[in-house]
Parts: C-alpha cells; sequence; structure tokens
C-alpha cells in the first residue's frame, strides 16, 4: 500500500484507506491522514525485504509512533522474528466415565485449577470420582503418581443429601498437610459443604454443611485461610438470599497413638498458639501444660509420654 501527497492531502477526496474496515475512528479524515503519514515514514526507514520489526527505532520517534500498535491489532500486521517452540506435556488423562452415574476410578471434568507443594499437584475434579460426584487427587509434576485422595459419596433422597458434599468447583488450599475446599451441592442439606482432607487422603471432615438459612448455601468459590481460621463465600442465601461471606474458626485435631510403654499425640503445625495440656479427671481438672515440648516430625507437632499408671485427660487449649 502507497499512499501520495496529493492523497496524503485529502486533495483529490479520496484519502488513502485499507481495503479492511477500519474500527473506531478509523473513518475519520484526520486518522487516515496520520496512517498516510505513518506509512510514508515507514518507506523512509525500510528497504525492500525488511520487514517492521527490523527497522531502525531512533527513526520512529515521531508523532505517528502510537499508530504501530495500532496498525497491528486493525489490519493484522505482524512484525516478523524468532519464535520459540512450546511443548505441551500432558501428565494424566481422566478416564471415561460408566454409564449415567459417571463414576470412574479417578473424577472426570476439573473446573478448578491446581496448587503446588513440593514436586506434587493437588486438585478436585467436578464428576467422576467412585459415586460420579467428584473426586480430590494428587499427581506428581512429572505425572507419576496419580492418586484419588477422596471421591465424594453419592446423593440420596429428594434433597440429594449425602455426608460429605459433591461437586466442587474451586481450587483447594493447602496449610501444612491439610487440604481445604468447597463443595456446593449436597451434605446433610442438599446445598454445600466446606471440607478438609489430609493430603495423603486421610482425615476426611466435613468442616460445615450450610443450611439454607443465614450462613447461605452453594459455595461455588473457594477458600483462603489466615491463621486458624478459614473465610468463603456462598453464591445463595443469607438475610436477603443474595449470598453470604462467611468464617469457620478451627480447632486442631488432637490425635493419640499408643506405642509400647508410651503413647505419641500430634496435631498439625498450621495452628498456632494451642499448647498442650494434661489432666487427672474430669471431674475438678486441673489442666497443666505438657512436658516435654512438642517437637516437628512430618510436618506434625509430636510430644511422646510414657502411659504410667495414673490415667491422663489430654487436650489442646489456646
Amino acid at each position: 500500500m502507497s499512499c501520495s501527497c496529493k492523497q496524503q492531502a485529502g486533495l483529490d477526496g479520496k484519502p488513502c484507506v485499507p481495503s479492511r474496515p477500519a474500527l473506531y475512528a478509523a473513518d475519520t479524515l484526520e486518522f487516515q491522514k496520520s496512517i498516510c503519514a505513518f506509512l510514508l515514514e515507514i518507506s523512509h526507514w525500510s528497504t525492500v525485504g525488511k520487514s517492521v520489526h527490523a527497522l531502525e527505532k531512533p527513526r520512529m520517534k515521531t508523532k505517528h509512533q502510537f499508530l504501530l500498535p495500532l496498525l497491528i491489532a486493525v489490519f493484522g500486521l505482524m512484525p516478523t522474528g524468532p519464535a520459540t517452540a512450546q511443548t505441551l506435556t500432558v501428565l494424566h488423562s481422566f478416564t471415561a466415565t460408566n454409564g449415567v452415574a459417571g463414576t470412574n476410578g479417578d473424577g472426570a471434568t476439573p473446573y478448578a485449577g491446581l496448587i503446588l507443594s513440593g514436586h506434587v499437584l493437588y486438585g478436585a475434579t467436578y464428576g467422576g470420582g467412585n459415586a460420579g460426584k467428584g473426586s480430590v487427587f494428587a499427581v506428581n509434576t512429572d505425572g507419576t503418581g496419580f492418586t484419588n485422595l477422596h471421591s465424594f459419596t453419592a446423593r440420596f433422597g429428594p434433597a440429594l443429601t449425602n455426608i460429605d458434599g459433591a461437586r466442587p468447583e474451586a481450587t483447594l488450599i493447602l496449610s501444612g498437610n491439610t487440604l481445604y475446599g468447597t463443595a456446593p451441592f449436597a451434605g446433610s442439606s442438599g446445598i454445600g459443604t466446606v471440607f478438609a482432607v489430609n493430603t495423603d487422603g486421610t482425615g476426611f471432615t466435613n468442616l460445615h454443611n450450610f443450611s439454607g438459612g443465614s450462613d447461605g448455601f452453594n459455595p461455588y468459590a473457594g477458600l483462603i485461610l489466615s491463621s486458624n481460621t478459614l473465610y468463603g463465600t456462598s453464591f445463595y442465601g443469607g438475610n436477603s438470599g443474595a449470598g453470604t461471606i462467611f468464617s469457620i474458626s478451627m480447632q486442631p485435631q488432637l490425635t493419640i497413638i499408643p506405642s509400647g510403654a508410651n503413647v505419641i499425640l500430634t496435631w498439625p503445625t498450621n495452628y498456632a498458639g494451642f499448647t498442650l495440656q494434661s489432666a487427672t479427671n474430669l471431674v475438678s481438672p486441673a489442666w497443666t501444660t505438657n512436658s516435654p515440648a512438642p517437637v516437628i516430625v512430618n510436618g506434625q507437632n509430636t510430644v511422646t509420654n510414657p502411659i504410667s499408671g495414673t490415667q491422663q485427660f489430654y487436650r489442646l487449649s489456646q
């Protein structure tokens, strides 16, 4: 395309207009004049066989410099240059689902994104799994070691209820060795849950069943965690039916495991400010801070106490 000085001035009433339709103000005479002037400048910069990408930049510092990206966008001009090849690697293909129930062994239709911890990716699927209601999974970053950590259970009755929720859509969050997420359907009222599960698939816990009242229902979005409190939103419900913002304050789970002449007590390290205490009775307890202090083993606060003749009760206090 070329423009004569006569066309640039617009004296013949036929300004230089590209054959492709112009956008926004491109049909105005002033804009067309600017395009022509800019193209005339390009003709001074370039020689035959050179692309716009190879032009000398000092000559481009003019009042028409802003037109180059606009021309690229409007007229499809694309500077030439080296392109770096990108390689996509499929780490895991979810298997086909079976029948109307939509079941499989690994999950299907992952709406949510992934989170990364070390060399392990964690995520959730909307469908598939053992009951066709979604799953929580883990897979190594090289595609090995895919594990279905939890399959959400089937829904029953007219309210489509279950014990754990169904069809998670949001990205999980990770704290310590615990994954947290939302399921917008099922649960005891059929309208969603907040859940937690350990990264090895153990300890699945339904942290909250939405009731459909003031707490809201259908928590489609994900969670955030600050200290010992989860924050999230529900799509519907609340006082006006237009959704809620909620928080869930969590207490760490204390695990007690006998081991020979000792008892091993553990709780997650991501719960700050908790102290292990013990008492010899629960009628009029005198709680005392346990000694020795905990040590961290495999991401857990761990205390090993000898088993004595006197019974002991333990709690975590904040």
